[in-house]
């Protein structure tokens, strides 16, 4: 298996805490499927910042950021049954991590963490 993306980023807390004020802001970055899991969770900060950096990893692992019509809601981060963390993505950025790639069979790996002022997140992509 050949790593052929890698990224990482750190947020903030606060910072977060302040944007999450503002549904357009919720709406734009993060997916439906994100909203609703957040309303099962207490601490809707860290879990937004959680999400926040890895989006910005995950692009940052693309190589090519936000561009060629890649959106943050288009990028879902979830949690399985024991709380591992995924990523899943709508078929544009499919489409395109295809293209990018020049292969369909790849697997993305991420990691989550927060502590009270910052959140991580690190993302691996592999070519299989």
């Amino acid at each position: 298996m050949e790593i052929i993306g890698n990224g990482v980023d750190i947020i903030k807390n606060s910072r977060i805490k302040k944007l999450i004020k503002n549904p357009k802001f919720i709406s734009r970055i993060f997916s439906k499927n994100e909203i609703n899991d957040s309303k099962k969770i207490k601490n809707k900060t860290n879990f937004f910042a959680k999400r926040f950096a890895a989006k910005e990893a995950f692009v940052k692992a693309i190589g090519i950021g936000l561009r060629k019509g890649i959106n943050f809601n288009d990028i879902y981060i979830k949690n399985n049954k024991l709380g591992k963390p995924t990523i899943s993505f709508n078929k544009n950025v499919k489409k395109i991590l295809n293209k990018k790639f020049k292969s369909g069979r790849f697997n993305v790996y991420v990691s989550l963490s927060d502590e009270k002022q910052y959140s991580i997140a690190y993302v691996i992509i592999n070519k299989l």
